[in-house]
């Protein structure tokens, strides 16, 4: 063995060592609330990712959809048409604001779709809620913060974990969340002139 070598397989040793210790002390288990936000791309795509991972390992799930609602989205095919037993996807928005031109009706939409947010979080089958694109509503004062928040906090079975999704996240829905994570953007092909497209935004 050379001298690198050797002095590689030292160190990951000790870190190895240094993790197992760490471990050791990360034993609790509750429902998460978690905030994907931030103006860069991935926000509903990993939140769509974690209903993936639940359906293996056979965790029942639900998608409330908000803003999105005309657009025919790959992830709303695939879950409905092959999924559908596994997780509930249900739709509230008509589309995006500036689509609607219509605010009591995006407001009547989004109030709607926390309504049935609630009933889903609430729901003893359910093990992970994602409410995609909620932080818009939130943003546009369509739905009032502190309701949400004081839900999430004083009502959300303990472990039920919920994702809420969307630009702009609300202070007061970081400071509640167990986990936020901003997406940030560097660079975006629609800059360039590309559109979005299959496969990659919807």
């Amino acid at each position: 063995m050379d001298e690198i070598t050797r002095r590689h397989n030292e160190k990951m040793k000790r870190i190895k060592a240094a993790r197992d210790e760490m471990m050791k002390t990360k034993t609790g288990e509750k429902g998460l609330i978690m905030v994907h936000t931030g103006t860069g791309k991935g926000k509903s795509s990993s939140g769509f990712g974690m209903i993936m991972r639940c359906i293996a390992h056979g965790m029942p799930c639900a998608v409330v959809q908000f803003i999105k609602g005309n657009w025919e989205t790959g992830e709303k095919t695939f879950l409905r048409t092959r999924f559908a037993d596994e997780c509930r996807f249900l739709v509230s928005g008509e589309g995006f604001t500036w689509e609607t031109q219509d605010r009591e009706r995006d407001v009547a939409a989004a109030q709607n779709g926390w309504r049935i947010a609630q009933e889903q979080i609430l729901d003893p089958e359910i093990r992970f809620v994602l409410l995609d694109e909620i932080n818009i509503a939130l943003r546009y004062d369509y739905l009032d913060i502190d309701e949400v928040v004081t839900f999430l906090l004083t009502q959300k079975p303990h472990m039920t974990h919920v994702c809420l999704t969307g630009r702009n996240a609300k202070p007061e829905l970081i400071e509640a969340a167990d986990l936020v994570t901003e997406m940030t953007l560097i660079k975006h092909p629609f800059r360039d002139g590309i559109k979005a497209q299959h496969g990659v935004e919807f």
